[in-house]
């Protein structure tokens, strides 16, 4: 594994992945999370329909925060943002 790192640091132009830092899997994550806890209350916890005109709003609410976590996740896997290993800074540093 370290042998394909330090070959491509070496070409320039090469590029790769953002991961774990492209804002888009963090969004996925947080709004993901909530959806799983509105999703557990809206199950479990009292559904107080009285207050929404009877649908349970927190299982709705869950529902959907899932899908769209579920979306932002499957977006930043199916589009990576590729970002260039070589910047302006490495061609300052190398210059006289």
């Amino acid at each position: 594994m370290s042998e394909n790192s330090t070959s491509q640091t070496s070409a320039p132009g090469r590029k790769h992945q953002a991961g774990a830092l492209d804002i888009r899997n963090i969004i996925g994550g947080l709004i993901g999370a909530y959806g799983v806890i509105l999703t557990l209350m809206g199950l479990f916890g009292d559904p107080e329909t009285e207050k929404t005109g009877g649908p349970n709003a927190n299982l709705w609410a869950g529902i959907v925060m899932l899908v769209v976590g579920v979306a932002f996740i499957a977006w930043a896997l199916l589009r990576p943002v590729l970002v260039p290993e070589h910047t302006d800074k490495d061609d300052v540093a190398k210059a006289p």
